[in-house]
């Protein structure tokens, strides 16, 4: 079978690979209930991706590859699959994805809810949730979705993410799928071409943007910023603006929590959603007011306690 040919559409390319998979599971003698545990996957999940109903991770393919011993036939088939094909964007943000496929690094930094290239699948479905439209909600899914497979690899462009520590605490779904979401930036983070840093609410000599904003730098040297007002995007390659807001990001960089310890806060607030905490923060609408950070604790020994999602007495 031509995994190119077979990878003509996001539907049958899923179906494709889930029936290769499928096939070499049981050529190796094992079913989805003995498998599941050697690839560090749930039954249920691996189920789902043998029916073409869930997109598989690279490191997830890649251990299939070795378990089964299929020589890199499904990784091969991952990289060559359209998973989401014919997403329609809106025009001003069609531009964006248009830069978003020529970048060789991208540098963002996020405020309210975790970036679009950074979101968990149980984060796109829950933020989406309120959509009446059951066609244009999974069109919506499927088009954030879409975004993230070309940065979502080990070879991918650089990401650097900055993220207001809002984007942690401004729940999304349920403190399930926020714990969903700390375990999916934890697992992002350590690609080698990703870095996850946390801009806490408590610093406030942080030097921050307005707004969320990205700066995209292409192959050919062009350099982009580009934010959003309330109904639309903007561009611009103006060099000097480019370069004030290029300079502004690099000394939020160096000023925020590194990656180490920005891991430590994301486990942190990881430990609480796990633990059914965060219920009393308002769920994240357009719009809707930040809660206020809790104050600071001291962790075990003299390393500093960042923020956890615990609300003061009365919030």
């Amino acid at each position: 079978m031509s995994a190119r040919n077979a990878a003509s559409s996001a539907p049958g390319g899923r179906r494709a690979f889930g029936q290769l998979l499928a096939h070499y599971r049981r050529a190796a003698g094992e079913t989805q209930e003995s498998l599941a545990p050697q690839i560090l996957c749930e039954r249920s999940v691996l189920s789902r991706i043998e029916t073409g109903d869930r997109v598989p991770s690279e490191p997830l393919v890649k251990r299939c590859d070795a378990k089964l011993r299929t020589g890199g036939a499904l990784y091969k088939l991952w990289r060559e699959t359209d998973w989401y094909p014919d997403l329609a964007y809106p025009d001003w943000f069609q531009r964006r994805i248009n830069l978003e496929g020529k970048a060789t690094c991208l540098l963002a930094y996020q405020t309210n809810v975790v970036p679009g290239l950074l979101q968990s699948e149980e984060y796109v479905q829950a933020l989406f949730a309120p959509d009446t439209d059951p066609a244009r909600k999974e069109q919506r899914i499927r088009t954030r979705l879409g975004r993230q497979k070309r940065f979502l690899c080990s070879d991918g462009p650089l990401l650097m993410v900055v993220m207001d520590e809002s984007a942690l605490r401004n729940v999304v779904g349920s403190p399930g799928v926020m714990a969903a979401q700390c375990r999916h930036l934890l697992n992002v983070g350590k690609l080698p071409n990703i870095r996850v840093q946390i801009a806490p609410a408590s610093d406030s000599q942080l030097l921050r943007p307005r707004t969320s904003m990205t700066i995209l730098k292409l192959a050919d040297g062009e350099e982009w910023v580009y934010y959003e007002s309330l109904d639309r995007g903007h561009f611009s390659d103006d060099p000097a603006f480019v370069a004030r807001h290029t300079r502004t990001y690099d000394v939020l960089r160096a000023d925020c929590l590194s990656t180490s310890d920005s891991a430590a806060f994301i486990r942190d607030a990881l430990e609480e959603y796990g633990r059914g905490r965060g219920s009393s923060y308002k769920r994240r609408a357009l719009g809707e007011e930040q809660p206020q950070p809790p104050r600071r604790h001291q962790l075990r020994g003299n390393r500093p306690r960042y923020p956890r999602l615990r609300p003061r007495a009365g919030q």
